[in-house]
């Protein structure tokens, strides 16, 4: 099976689950609370897909490019030549879906729809889209079929939206927070997902220790239960402490 490397170094070497890259073809679901650090480790993947040589795509609907290169040098990871020599294609994504002529509201526009439709983005052989599950809550479209009870058609279509994107060994990374996302519509993108990782975060004494458990990976029987604990330290990035096998 084809996979895109991630870049790993000794600094944050991951043996067995990404030891071998990101699965082409597949949906990554990156699941977490606020703060559990989704965030960075797509920051991560991005860097090492570019650094690789990997087109990459990153959708952010939080920061702007000017705030994406500070945060990713914060990090040591320097993406400005890759953004400027066209390897990693990076997007705000403003969810503010309100349209206006002039002063006048004139009608909404979706987020969805316009995540999916045909753009250079997708020209990437890697997608990043963080966070999806802010796209997802702020669309009109699927804020009125939820309040219809039809939320789970139009995740039946963001499926297959998915699954046609990956049907020719793009790979697609979304993150999502059980803490805004209704648990009925995360179960349709982690049975679609073929590598799932589900952040947990602890506080210990005085330290806080991340823990992503690999779910699911593809070509790997389930359940996985590989638990890898990292952290994020300014300067240095992600720095993996220990991997543990249930």
């Amino acid at each position: 099976m084809k996979h895109y490397s991630l870049g790993i170094t000794d600094r944050d070497r991951v043996n067995g689950a990404f030891g071998g890259g990101l699965p082409a073809g597949s949906v990554c679901l990156i699941e977490g609370g606020h703060g559990s650090g989704k965030s960075v480790l797509t920051q991560r993947m991005a860097y090492g897909l570019a650094e690789e040589g990997t087109l990459t795509g990153v959708v952010s609907t939080e920061m702007r490019v000017g705030e994406y290169v500070e945060q990713m040098d914060s990090l040591s990871y320097g993406i400005l030549d890759h953004i400027l020599d066209d390897r990693l294609l990076f997007y705000h994504a403003d969810t503010d879906t309100h349209e206006f002529d002039g002063s006048n509201e004139v009608g909404t526009r979706s987020l969805l729809r316009r995540l999916f439709a045909p753009s250079p983005l997708w020209n990437g052989d890697v997608v990043v889209v963080d966070s999806f599950g802010t796209l997802l809550l702020n669309d009109p479209e699927f804020d009125a079929a939820v309040e219809r009870g039809e939320g789970d058609h139009v995740m039946q279509r963001v499926v297959s939206a998915l699954r046609a994107l990956t049907a020719r060994d793009r790979s697609v990374v979304l993150t999502v927070s059980p803490e805004i996302v209704p648990e009925k519509y995360l179960y349709p993108l982690r049975h679609a997902a073929g590598v799932y990782l589900d952040i947990d975060v602890r506080r210990v004494g005085q330290e806080i220790r991340r823990g992503a458990v690999v779910r699911k990976f593809t070509g790997v029987k389930e359940p996985i239960e590989d638990t890898i604990t990292f952290t994020v330290r300014e300067g240095r990035g992600i720095t993996i402490e220990t991997r543990t096998i249930a």
